[in-house]
């Protein structure tokens, strides 16, 4: 009776899975059915396009309106990648030390190690401006700091932050400063 009861189940699953790759096969066959009229609508667009010669150029007059548009959003997108490598005026690579954030408790170690980062930066990219030229410019520059840092300064939760960090330091021409991870790290 058992070897009865497994040739039962043995030719049930063969069932299944012949029904299953029958329908898997009959997807794949309705998916190339359906690429196959989108390709024949494509092609029965372009004759009727290569018939009537005014609505080629209306539509080819639209697709150069909307090229500009496109243009626009994509071209911000270059500046800013361009301009973040050309506004850098001055860029060096520090390893900061923050070994002073484990002497905080526990809770308090890697917001600590943040601050030092900070402190750090600001004193070595000298960022410090005096009240008077504070004035005549009238902004103060920043200290940006990317989420990969922050990211590798709370890898390991709030209580064990990195004993050192490697760091870019990027100053650009309005004086901000943008602290990135440094690269291999």
């Amino acid at each position: 009776m058992e070897k009865e009861d497994k040739e039962e189940q043995i030719s049930e699953e063969a069932k299944l899975e012949e029904e299953t790759t029958e329908a898997a096969e009959a997807e794949v066959a309705e998916e190339a059915k359906e690429e196959v009229s989108e390709e024949q609508t494509a092609d029965e667009i372009e004759q009727i396009l290569a018939e009537d010669e005014e609505p080629v150029e209306e539509t080819v007059e639209a697709e150069e309106e909307a090229a500009p548009a496109e243009e626009k959003e994509a071209k911000p997108r270059r500046k800013k990648k361009e301009e973040e490598a050309e506004e850098f005026v001055e860029e060096r690579i520090y390893t900061i030390p923050l070994g002073k954030a484990w002497v905080r408790p526990p809770k308090k170690r890697a917001p600590r190690a943040m601050q030092i980062i900070k402190d750090f930066v600001t004193k070595h990219m000298k960022m410090d401006m005096r009240p008077e030229v504070e004035e005549e410019k009238g902004e103060m520059p920043r200290l940006i700091i990317t989420n990969d840092v922050n990211e590798k300064v709370w890898s390991r939760s709030i209580e064990k932050p990195p004993r050192k960090i490697r760091v870019r330091a990027a100053k650009d021409n309005e004086g901000n400063v943008t602290v990135f991870l440094a690269e291999g790290e």
